[in-house]
């Protein structure tokens, strides 16, 4: 069973910046594609960026930029750093694992901002 736990979410002032996190059992980036999604209120959920397992990362284009993954093989973690956040970042973020037509999720952690 493939389970994910997101963290590092909270409240951001804008322009700021935060680090998401994504733990995982053992194994699971080796195998699996993994992916980082967003949902905003009343939007559906959408992907933030594409990590495959050998392949190069992808991002969105609505974050190029502004959002980078980073890796920690030895815990089983992947990283999604964001900067210059803004009020429209306001979403869950959500870690996803998927082979083929089976997928997992994590339980999300929120982003919101302070006025």
């Amino acid at each position: 069973q493939v389970q994910l736990v997101e963290s590092g979410g909270g409240l951001v002032q804008p322009e700021g910046s935060l680090i998401l996190s994504c733990a995982a059992s053992a194994d699971v980036f080796s195998r699996y594609t993994m992916g980082w999604y967003r949902q905003a209120p009343g939007k559906q959920r959408e992907l933030v960026a594409t990590i495959p397992i050998y392949l190069p990362i992808t991002y969105a284009d609505s974050v190029k930029g502004r959002f980078t993954i980073s890796r920690d093989n030895a815990n089983n973690t992947r990283y999604l750093h964001m900067i210059s956040l803004k009020p429209e970042h306001t979403a869950v973020y959500y870690c996803n694992a998927r082979r083929s037509t089976t997928k997992y999720w994590g339980q999300g952690t929120k982003v919101t901002f302070s006025s």
